[in-house]
């Protein structure tokens, strides 16, 4: 009979101690619970890693020096993950995601299940508070998917998908060490999607709704809601990403970059200030054309995270 295997969790904080506290606690209720969970602390001020370190002791807590994001933070706690415990999958949340009890193991009966060619990675089914499902973390059906790929996901309860958040997903750690870390240097927004594209470039990846999370976000809104001055990280990844990464091939860059500029329009046309978009429209497509990222290893080395 095949092992379990072996599952590390990886969350990563900043500064939503009370959000963490009732995250962790979810992680800890799962019928079937990490071997290992590592938190990553972003270099919080409100008692992050005092509450973890006084409610979770067996947690491995990774208190960084500065905050490097959230792309630096689940490189780091990935990285973390795979030099010291020895996964055979890693599952990825964020500080504001609530698990429901069954939503690991409903995630391993599917990558079980799915045959001998695992899944690179499985996404949960993310809901709001309210328990609509969330418009930012609810991938849809791969783009082109053919009729194996379909039938395959279709016999696990699942759907075949070309990305996923890293709010609730499991990666299998072979693939991780194949492909590489997410790119620290991202800081926020678009890192889980160069990331899982790359992953899953000749990789099967799930959508599994029968795993459900819930995504304790301020509001209910979509990935086209006005995000004023971070709109400059949004459009220089999306740049980095179409421009640099292998995770597409030339003709989904296309389709997805056709699918962002009218995403972008769509923003612009809502927003009370757009001025402020027009600005960081500006700043990002410049520093995306211009600049490429730093390498992971040297974001991680910033924050005394030195390879061995």
């Amino acid at each position: 009979m095949e092992r379990e295997p072996r599952v590390v969790a990886v969350v990563v904080t900043w500064n939503r101690r009370e959000l963490l506290r009732e995250s962790l606690a979810a992680v800890g209720r799962q019928t079937t619970t990490p071997a290992v969970v590592v938190v990553v602390d972003n270099a919080s001020v409100d008692g992050s890693a005092a509450a973890v370190r006084a409610e979770h002791p067996d947690a491995d807590l990774l208190v960084l020096d500065r905050n490097i994001g959230g792309a630096g933070g689940f490189a780091a706690g990935l990285r973390r993950a795979l030099d010291d415990h020895r996964p055979d999958v890693v599952w990825l949340l964020d500080d504001d995601t609530v698990p429901e009890p069954d939503a690991l193991v409903r995630l391993l009966d599917a990558r079980a299940g799915y045959g001998p060619r695992r899944p690179a990675l499985l996404a949960s089914r993310v809901l709001w508070t309210d328990g609509r499902d969330h418009p930012m973390n609810s991938p849809r059906e791969k783009p082109g998917v053919r009729s194996v790929e379909r039938l395959a996901a279709g016999r696990v309860g699942c759907l075949a998908i070309r990305s996923a958040s890293f709010v609730s997903v499991l990666i299998d750690a072979a693939d991780i060490r194949r492909r590489g870390l997410p790119v620290a240097d991202y800081f926020l927004w678009n890192d889980d999607f160069e990331f899982s594209t790359r992953l899953l470039r000749h990789r099967p990846g799930l959508y599994c709704p029968e795993s459900v999370v819930v995504h304790k976000t301020h509001t209910f809104g979509a990935t086209d809601a006005d995000p004023g001055e971070r709109f400059y990280f949004e459009v220089r990844n999306k740049v980095w990403t179409f421009a640099r990464s292998n995770g597409l091939n030339p003709a989904e860059k296309a389709l997805y970059a056709g699918s962002t500029l009218r995403r972008w329009l769509r923003t612009y046309a809502g927003s009370d200030d757009r001025r402020t978009l027009r600005r960081a429209l500006g700043r990002g497509l410049a520093d995306g054309v211009r600049t490429a990222p730093r390498p992971t290893h040297a974001v991680l080395a910033d924050v005394g995270l030195l390879d061995d």
